[in-house]
């Protein structure tokens, strides 16, 4: 994809011109991008503070007795969101789910070690490991490039 950015002083509000062939999923997902009005944001709860939670700070997010936890700042926080609206919302920020109860950051991962047969074992950048449930493996190596 071409991206080109024009200046004009007489341009009172910015506009955005899409020229293409057709409309594909790369197209629509651009759309709905620029269309959405509100910013997507996570609020993750520490010692009963909220606070704001970038998705580049976030380490992982899982499920753990009927509650949503993050792990981000080296703190972990209590989220109010489920682990499926989170995966929608987190998917354009390389956010990957790897098993039912857990979804990690890729920007985020150390390693991934390939040796154990029928798992994928996850290094992140904290120094936890954690693992890919074989429902997820192939899903895993298709986002490698595996």
């Amino acid at each position: 994809m071409q991206v080109e950015i024009k200046i004009d002083d007489s341009c009172i509000e910015p506009r955005v011109i899409i020229i293409t062939d057709k409309v594909n999923d790369e197209i629509n997902d651009i759309l709905n991008m620029l269309s959405s009005k509100t910013p997507e944001v996570i609020t993750g709860f520490y010692n009963d503070l909220a606070e704001i939670l970038s998705p580049d700070n976030i380490i992982r997010i899982y499920a753990e007795g009927g509650k949503t936890f993050a792990f981000a700042n080296k703190k972990e926080y209590i989220l109010r969101q489920r682990l499926y609206e989170l995966e929608e919302q987190l998917t354009k920020y390389s956010f990957v789910r790897i098993s039912n109860s857990e979804i990690i950051n890729l920007k985020k991962v150390r390693n991934f070690d390939l040796s154990l047969s029928g798992t994928i074992c996850v290094t992140l950048s904290d120094g936890t490991a954690t693992y890919v449930s074989r429902r997820y493996v192939s899903k895993i190596k298709k986002v490698l490039g595996l």
